[in-house]
């Protein structure tokens, strides 16, 4: 990812998120990273761009997205939206049908149909016939096949709805894509991510061929990738990936009333955070439901002793719903909670009706902002959009200040990736990752010191 040569970007609003020098005007890169002040003051060659007034920030990074999910999500039938089976069953009847391969999709939310509609392996029998089909749900727990599907497998379902590891299984065994075509998609969505001022992702598709596709583009990669893995493997990851519960949409989240299901316990998990430890990596751990973040907390106190010595940034991802006795509990920890502010706003209504007897304590991102929680950012794409400017929109709904939100995509997963001393700020001496902002609009996107969007 060679960089382009010097310029000076002047006449601009630049927000460094440096407390030595929070605003200037202009900002100069001198190859890959961001000159000294002096060098924007007119003195040196290279390039002068005048931005006439738009806004520069440091470069956006989504802390949690599914990246080749995303990727092949953006060549599959989309049922986000359909407010009901007969709608989601007319848009699965017009998807063009693949010449021997699978029907893939997702994006519908049965909760969000009239009461008692619910997908069933008979309604999808009839508009697929003999065309195996695989949907997945907004919130990709819950996966909705046919009996073409189940034939390919050779399983059997009565209700061919499958949940959260039995789902995953399914999927990746007999539907995913080819490592050819998830390499394929993941070149080709590049450019969009560019486009949303994204120059860095912590993905978290390493169960899912994440780190060789990243790995094959090499110089065609346009963004930073901290990778997930699911077990201790410093090869291919740089921290590890665990899920104690569903989520809200599939019903699966694991609350103190003993609804949920739990996926992993306290004492596997903590035996996985001691196991990553030895391999010197960070663990980060799915937690929706405020049992599940409780237990998420508890392995991480048990295992403390092993993990803290050796400097590690753990965080738990989600925290959507946190019991106020736990909030301290992150904070003394130094648990960093990895969030998603549009899921508040998107999953509001649900919220509302599902977790009515906890609302109060759901998303409370500003109660763990104020009690020490570092916060980072991200759009657990392809679930919602891979957009952190929605992100940044969403987080003012959620109570957190304009500087707090972007500090949340800029500042705080440059710290867990243990690189605060080189991005996350526009400051002398860092990396040159950057977003030039119109308002709403991102209009160009700097990795590296490379224009990877609109020069």
């Amino acid at each position: 990812m060679p960089a382009d040569r010097s310029v000076v970007l002047e006449n601009a609003v630049v927000r460094t998120l440096d407390r030595a020098r929070p605003r200037t005007d202009r900002l100069a890169i001198c190859g890959e990273v961001i000159g000294p002040p002096h060098d924007a003051g007119g003195g040196g060659g290279g390039e002068r761009i005048d931005l006439g007034g738009a806004t520069v920030v440091p470069g956006l990074v989504d802390a949690h997205v599914h990246f080749p999910s995303w990727a092949l999500a953006r060549r599959e039938l989309r049922l986000f939206g359909t407010h009901s089976l007969g709608e989601a069953l007319e848009r699965i009847v017009a998807a063009p049908r693949p010449a021997g391969g699978w029907l893939r999709g997702r994006g519908w939310r049965d909760e969000e149909w009239p009461e008692g509609e619910r997908p069933t392996r008979a309604a999808l029998d009839a508009v697929t016939g003999e065309v195996p089909t695989a949907l997945r749900a907004h919130d990709g727990h819950t996966l909705w096949v046919n009996s073409a599907a189940l034939a390919r497998a050779g399983a059997e379902h009565e209700t061919g709805v499958l949940q959260e590891e039995e789902a995953w299984y399914f999927f990746d065994t007999h539907a995913a894509a080819s490592p050819e075509e998830t390499l394929d998609a993941v070149r080709d969505a590049l450019p969009a991510a560019a486009a949303a001022g994204v120059t860095g992702v912590h993905d978290k598709d390493g169960a899912r061929g994440a780190p060789e596709a990243f790995a094959a583009l090499g110089d065609e990669l346009t963004l930073r990738v901290w990778q997930s893995v699911p077990d201790p493997d410093p090869a291919r990851g740089a921290y590890v990936k665990a899920f104690m519960d569903g989520t809200l949409g599939s019903s699966t989240a694991l609350l103190l009333n003993g609804s949920g299901m739990r996926l992993t316990t306290v004492d596997e998990l903590a035996e996985l955070i001691r196991e990553a430890a030895a391999a010197g990596m960070p663990t980060a751990v799915h937690a929706i439901g405020d049992l599940a973040n409780r237990e998420a907390l508890d392995a991480f106190e048990r295992t403390e002793a092993v993990w803290r010595p050796l400097g590690l940034r753990q965080r738990v991802e989600h925290a959507q719903c946190v019991h106020p006795d736990d909030i301290a509990r992150f904070a003394r920890l130094g648990i960093t909670a990895s969030v998603q502010y549009t899921h508040a706003t998107s999953d509001r209504a649900l919220a509302a009706r599902l977790w009515a007897d906890r609302l109060e304590h759901a998303y409370p991102y500003r109660a763990l902002f104020d009690a020490g929680v570092r916060l980072a950012g991200g759009s657990d794409a392809p679930v919602e959009e891979l957009d952190p400017l929605a992100g940044l929109r969403a987080a003012a709904e959620c109570d957190m200040t304009e500087d707090e939100a972007l500090a949340s995509f800029t500042v705080a997963p440059a710290w867990l990736e243990g690189a605060e001393h080189r991005r996350g700020r526009l400051r002398p001496g860092f990396d040159a990752d950057l977003v030039v902002l119109d308002g709403e609009r991102v209009l160009a996107t700097m990795v590296a010191g490379r224009w990877v969007h609109g020069p």
